[in-house]
């Protein structure tokens, strides 16, 4: 399980036991198939910017070599909807959203997050957690469509490594938005902040542990092609005698 700022180890173990990693980059999940030779990889959390990106290759690899790979919540989330037709196994709403909505933006569930010695922890907050509490705000009558409109422009336009509600609010309120109503969700938001993605990790974590015993089968290989691209990748994470050997599990 690749898991960062969605939510703490701690509290996944409380619903799954299994092999928790810092949240995976380039190379990450064939370093895990080598090393571990697990049946299952769950990815929720991946890196973002500051370094490349876990590939859309390892993955159709990993599953090439029958490992069940599924995904939730953020980085989980957006591989999940690209590959979905090729196998890797989706779960949850931030899941359904990317598969149905065209052109939706990678960003909208990154978060800055500190480093992985520090158990990359989350330093914001999530463009589409930011959204669905606004609705949820607008649904309490804490704010008017006016504000609501505004506040998700507003934190749209905030890049991501910066964004946070309490950046939002004070943006806001020099802007000179509507004090009263910003006073209101500020105090709301200590009870009435909607957290989907850690929502849906805890549903996949759910669910793979009452699945636990299926877990442990591997699945049927899929074919795969090797590219120019992606030979080049594992060359360069010293992995490419393993990957061209058949025989190897």
């Amino acid at each position: 399980m690749f898991l960062g700022p969605t939510m703490s180890v701690a509290d996944a173990r409380e619903h799954l036991d299994a092999l928790y990693l810092t949240p995976a980059g380039n190379g990450d999940i064939v370093r895990a198939v080598i090393e571990h030779d697990p049946s299952a990889i769950a990815l929720i959390d991946g890196v973002f910017g500051q370094s490349p990106a876990v590939r859309h290759k390892e993955i159709l690899w990993a599953m090439s070599r029958g490992v069940r790979v599924y995904g939730a919540s953020s980085m989980g989330a957006v591989r999940a909807a690209e590959l979905t037709e090729y196998g890797m196994s989706g779960y949850g709403m931030v899941f359904r959203w990317y598969r149905r909505t065209l052109l939706a933006d990678d960003a909208d569930v990154a978060v800055a997050m500190a480093p992985a010695q520090l158990g990359s922890f989350p330093l914001g907050d999530a463009l589409i957690d930011i959204r669905l509490t606004l609705k949820r705000a607008l649904r309490d009558r804490i704010i008017g469509r006016q504000l609501q409109v505004a506040l998700e422009r507003l934190a749209r336009s905030i890049h991501y490594t910066e964004r946070s509600f309490g950046k939002l609010i004070s943006i806001a309120a020099e802007r000179g938005m509507s004090s009263q109503e910003l006073r209101a969700l500020d105090l709301w938001l200590v009870s009435g902040k909607r957290k989907q993605k850690e929502a849906d990790a805890t549903g996949l974590l759910a669910l793979l542990s009452s699945n636990a015993l299926e877990m442990k089968k591997r699945s049927e290989p899929r074919s795969f092609e090797l590219t120019e691209a992606f030979a080049y990748d594992m060359e360069y994470y010293n992995f490419a005698d393993i990957l061209l050997d058949p025989d190897h599990h």
